[in-house]
């Protein structure tokens, strides 16, 4: 099959730096058996084209960016034509990929993988805050031959909104992050980590206030907090004022090659968003056999309490009450994490892969217009 893939970025030529590993691994796969372009809506600010992962990346660039990708996909469908075009993540993404393939008339899937049906106005985030995006998420979905979500929470979500869809993970590849088994808590300071950009969502007040409970109860930790500053020293400001200097420790954003180490050092990964479709990263520390603890999204609400620990949104209490309890008792640690792995490990990138594959099958096989 030729294939369209429209996505928001994640896709550097560097194949290090600002990229989604989970959706190179995607990438890399689908290209060993079918001829894929992929179509970065703001990768760069000027368009540009350059290989990666065996499929060649259209980079949009900015001014107009839906138009000309629209028209870089017809452009290309009349070299040689597309059999699917697939968006991964809604909103633009979606809005290009089911618009091309309605023009060109072949099948269009759209993969939901962030905030696109959420309205969280307190924070400036979601797809459905205003009248146009709600409209726009309503008409395009419902234009969609098929609809993924990578977890149960966002496929209720859609099942709210009168929308079908299947739930399709993006996995680890484990090629490149190999599974490693849960171990035992080593004696000592309990090491923590927490992976994820600075911003509103992933909502760090409520993991550094958790963090203060756990200091006044007298528990020895050190956490390790990775990922881009976006709110300008902001979260570290408040870390002192919490008087979290000695056991919190801000690194930015490191290379998965960085990461690993830490990954693998730490006894618990600890996530305080607000939303997720995943997170991604839950399923990272999985494979090497860390549990999550965090608050009740995406992956870590369906696995919960078998294979994480979950807590509700915003709530530091629980939250810090939750580690406590699974740092405190290391057989309930141990449980969680090989549940987790377990889970990780077989719906991995090759199988998200596979399910993709069946679903064009299927979708192409059907034709344009469910």
């Amino acid at each position: 099959m030729k294939l369209a893939l429209v996505v928001p970025g994640g896709v550097d030529r560097t194949g290090e730096f600002r990229v989604i590993p989970v959706l190179l691994a995607l990438i890399r796969r689908l290209a060993c058996e079918h001829e894929v372009h992929v179509y970065a809506l703001r990768q760069e600010a000027a368009a540009d084209g350059w290989r990666l992962a065996g499929a060649h990346i259209h980079n949009i660039g900015d001014g107009w960016p839906r138009l000309r990708a629209i028209g870089a996909i017809r452009d290309e469908h009349q070299r040689a034509p597309f059999d699917l075009v697939h968006a991964i993540f809604s909103g633009s993404c979606s809005l290009v990929a089911v618009v091309a393939a309605v023009w060109l008339g072949v099948p269009s899937l759209v993969h939901i993988a962030g905030g696109e049906l959420v309205a969280m106005h307190e924070i400036d985030y979601g797809g459905r805050r205003f009248l146009k995006g709600r409209l726009r998420e309503a008409l395009v979905l419902r234009g969609a031959d098929a609809v993924t979500a990578a977890s149960a929470p966002i496929i209720d979500s859609l099942r709210t909104l009168g929308l079908r869809a299947r739930r399709v993970p993006l996995g680890v590849d484990l090629r490149c992050w190999p599974p490693k088994p849960p171990r035992c808590r080593r004696e000592g300071r309990a090491r923590l980590i927490h992976v994820g950009s600075l911003n509103r969502v992933k909502d760090q007040p409520t993991l550094l206030r958790a963090l203060a409970v756990l200091v006044e109860q007298g528990v020895d930790f050190e956490m390790d907090i990775v990922g881009q500053d976006t709110l300008d020293g902001e979260m570290q400001r408040l870390a002192h004022a919490l008087e979290l200097d000695g056991h919190v420790h801000f690194h930015g954003f490191k290379t998965q090659r960085e990461l690993r180490p830490m990954m693998e050092a730490a006894d618990l990964l600890v996530m305080s968003s607000c939303h997720e479709a995943g997170p991604l990263v839950a399923l990272e520390a999985a494979v090497v056999g860390i549990p999550t603890v965090g608050t009740a999204v995406g992956h870590i609400a369906e696995w919960s309490p078998s294979a994480a620990m979950a807590v509700p949104v915003g709530d530091w209490s629980a939250l810090a009450e939750a580690i406590r309890r699974v740092l405190d008792d290391d057989a309930l640690r141990l449980r969680l994490a090989v549940s987790a792995h377990r889970r990780a490990v077989t719906e991995d990138a090759d199988h998200t892969a596979r399910a993709f594959q069946a679903l064009y099958l299927q979708v192409v096989t059907a034709g344009p217009g469910r």
